[in-house]
């Protein structure tokens, strides 16, 4: 077949199952979208901006799956993109980058919108490439997706010339044989002496605690990670990118850990014999303090990602490989465990703990964020897709709607990417276009991408905004007011009237004041057609509790004021 360097693209693309693309042209990829015509089976979506494109990539990746693709052109298009890129590393996402370079003629000269992206993209992605010759752009690809869902997962791009998409191979063939990489072992098995030591330090402990991070989901070990913790009966815990390892309404899932995580939990962790960290990499906000964190425990880490052993938490037993084939391998082994004990121990500390949560909140014609999530929890349905933007509105989500489905909760973890939650929502519709989706923002993250509104309305699709608008940049302002003796220092927030600006878009829009409201509100955007912004406006100075100060104890936790106390009550 006679094929130009842009028809290679989207041929790689078609063989790799690519179904969505989203993208944005401009001069040094316009070969490749003139020969776009020709793919009818590939959708593409024009974001309003780069950055909103390689969210909504990222969204589509999680929910489906599958590898996200996202384009964008040399220069200003390929640095839009980076924020992109460093929110689907740090997470660990499978995405594949196309950006269209300058011709390599020109390539050191500093010609028109020519930027060194493989260079400014190193560090941000698991692999980059530079493509310059049209014979290269196949193998470039085909690696590209490879090394992208692979192992650990991640972010690759692939920077193709301008001449090399104009130019033309005579007799192409697509490549269909197995890739093997010199140096790069995604298959690593854990040594049989370690998963011995592992099963000893399992059946010996009195107070376990699993640790179920993002990997769980990653390696799709929902039920591995299930039959460990029933046969175990050990307790699980999850990081804020673990929620839906284990429905959240099993009994042996105690809630999330670490900064804003639950007391109960934080104290677990703390008082536990032995910590299995399955798929999750001791990040800061889960430790608080490392020469404190529990001190007592033994600690098992299950992880793909070798250079995640030891990094930050040392442990006594690493196990490295994918999580499910490593479970499959230790649960036959696990002795079934009573643990009474330690599970009633808890049980009492949670119980003791319950004053930060919405049954607390005085429910007197205020509205408070809390409600609602609560509420929105109350009255979706299960398989309801969350995503969010980053701050307070993100952290009342994690503890507020009960996610029992995995591949439901999208968010920003390791980066805390403002501007990710609706964009993420639009790739998310894509991915599972029967989902009810919607997204929780801050007024302040939703107005970094809130043009992308724009992108939902040209598509034709459906998902519901939930603007958590407290008039403030909320998590930056309870910083101040806990640590900065209330010094509101450039985050009070004036914005638009968001009813207005969903009109614009024709879109529908919704301003709820009062928790009576709320339910309506929600009702009413369910059954509307298009997409719905609903502006939730909420008590500005709330705050999310608990609360580890940044490298404090991690059992050194905030509380909730008494003040703000009342009769615990089912709502």
């Amino acid at each position: 077949m006679k094929r130009t360097g842009a028809q290679i693209v989207w041929e790689c693309l078609v063989k790799e199952g690519v179904q969505v693309v989203f993208g944005y042209p401009g001069g040094a990829n316009l070969p490749i979208y003139d020969a776009m015509r020709a793919y009818p089976g590939i959708h593409h979506v024009l974001p309003r901006h780069e950055q909103g494109g390689a969210h909504m990539a990222d969204g589509y990746a999680r929910v489906s799956g599958k590898v996200g693709v996202a384009m964008g052109t040399s220069g200003p298009g390929a640095t839009n993109l980076v924020t992109g890129i460093a929110t689907a590393q740090m997470d660990s996402i499978p995405m594949v980058f196309i950006t269209g370079q300058v011709s390599s003629k020109l390539i050191g000269y500093d010609a028109f919108q020519e930027t060194d992206v493989t260079g400014i993209t190193l560090p941000i992605t698991k692999h980059n490439y530079l493509v310059t010759d049209v014979n290269d752009i196949m193998p470039a690809l085909r690696e590209a997706f490879y090394v992208a869902r692979s192992g650990r997962p991640g972010p690759v791009l692939v920077d193709i010339t301008k001449d090399a998409q104009q130019a033309v191979v005579e007799n192409w063939q697509y490549d269909a044989s197995p890739i093997r990489l010199k140096g790069y072992r995604p298959d690593l098995r854990p040594a049989s002496a370690s998963l011995q030591k592992a099963i000893e330090l399992i059946n010996s402990a009195s107070r376990p605690l699993i640790l179920a991070g993002h990997g769980v989901l990653m390696s799709n070990a929902m039920q591995e990670l299930r039959g460990f913790a029933e046969k175990a009966n050990a307790p699980v815990a999850v990081t804020l990118l673990g929620i839906g390892a284990l429905p959240a309404s099993h009994p042996l899932n105690l809630g999330m850990m670490g900064m804003h995580g639950e007391t109960w939990v934080n104290h677990a962790v703390q008082e536990a014999d032995l910590l299995l960290a399955f798929g999750m990499r001791f990040d800061d906000r889960v430790t608080g303090n490392l020469k404190t964190y529990a001190p007592n425990a033994k600690k098992i880490h299950i992880e793909i990602d070798p250079s995640e052993i030891n990094k930050n938490v040392k442990v006594d037993v690493s196990l490295v490989g994918d999580l499910k084939d490593i479970l499959r391998q230790v649960n036959p082994l696990v002795k079934p465990g009573e643990r009474a004990e330690w599970l009633n121990h808890i049980a009492d500390m949670k119980g003791d703990s319950a004053v930060r949560d919405i049954q607390n909140l005085p429910d007197n014609g205020h509205l408070y964020a809390a409600h609602v999530i609560n509420d929105l929890w109350r009255f979706t349905g299960r398989d309801t897709v969350i995503t969010t933007d980053v701050g307070q509105h993100q952290m009342w989500a994690a503890q507020y709607f009960r996610m029992d489905k995995p591949h439901r909760w999208v968010t920003s973890g390791g980066l805390g990417t403002m501007g990710f939650g609706l964009p993420a929502a639009i790739g998310a519709k894509f991915a599972s276009p029967q989902s009810e989706v919607w997204t929780v923002v801050g007024d302040g993250g939703f107005q970094m991408t809130m043009p992308e509104l724009c992108t939902a309305a040209q598509e034709g699709i459906k998902v519901n905004v939930a603007i958590i608008n407290n008039g403030f940049l909320g998590m930056v302002r309870q910083w101040q007011e806990f640590f900065y003796d209330k010094n509101y220092e450039s985050t009070p927030m004036k914005s638009p009237d968001f009813v207005k600006i969903a009109e614009a878009n024709g879109l529908k829009g919704i301003r709820v004041t009062e928790r009576s409201q709320v339910e309506a509100a929600i009702r009413e955007a369910q059954a509307a057609d298009g997409t719905v912004v609903i502006d939730f406006r909420v008590e500005q100075e709330d705050s999310v509790y608990p609360m580890v100060p940044a490298g404090a104890d991690l059992h050194a936790m905030i509380q909730r004021p008494s003040a703000l106390v009342e009769t615990p009550q089912d709502v």
